[in-house]
């Protein structure tokens, strides 16, 4: 009866790493798959582990990758000159479905010295590499419109002002405060090609 009971509450302990899950959606969870969905259980077990496994990063952008560099890092279609800087690969998506063909670099973060989140990394010294290939023409800076998410904007803007490059910033549309994973596809459409250099 104690290993059983241990085995739930190690289970409900693990759920509650996903976001938003507390302790008490993470027992409704941990219940529904015991009593009702075993099978859906142990695939989505199995996915896991070959997910954690199997993905990397790009070596390119940054993004998640189960090969070396990405698919849009492969595409030769993408518009190498456009480089859009984005905080995490849900805002990558996010932008993707709102039209942008270009190329893209993933900060996975934001900076925030309290956090002991800073250049390092934010693999500052990959987007430096990159952007001395020569490819890119402009950068468009898509972080959050948050302090930090600002803060990281202006930190960049000024690394590729150094390289005498065009740098935008993604503009109206997108509310302050708000995060791109969460902004529908024609606000976020409207916001790319509304962007405006930064001075």
């Amino acid at each position: 009866m104690n290993d059983h009971a241990s085995l739930i509450d190690e289970l409900i302990g693990s759920l509650r790493c996903l976001p938003g899950v507390g302790r008490k959606s993470a027992q409704r969870i941990a219940y529904h798959l015991l009593q009702r969905d075993r099978p859906g259980a142990l695939k989505l077990a199995q996915s896991l582990t070959q997910a954690m496994q199997g993905i990397a990063h790009c070596r390119r952008c940054r993004n998640f990758s189960e090969a070396e560099f990405c698919v849009l890092c492969r595409n030769p279609a993408r518009d190498r000159g456009l480089l859009c800087i984005v905080e995490s690969p849900a805002d990558m998506k996010a932008v993707e479905e709102a039209g942008f063909r270009g190329l893209y670099f993933v900060l996975m973060g934001h900076l925030s010295p309290l956090d002991g989140i800073g250049p390092e990394e934010l693999g500052f010294s990959n987007l430096n590499q990159l952007l001395d290939e020569g490819e890119t023409r402009e950068v468009i800076l898509a972080t959050n419109s948050t302090v930090e998410g600002e803060a990281t904007a202006h930190f960049i803007s000024e690394m590729v002002r150094n390289r005498s490059l065009q740098v935008t910033r993604i503009a109206h549309g997108v509310p302050m405060g708000g995060e791109l994973e969460y902004v529908d596809a024609s606000t976020l459409s409207h916001a790319l090609s509304g962007r405006r250099t930064l001075r």
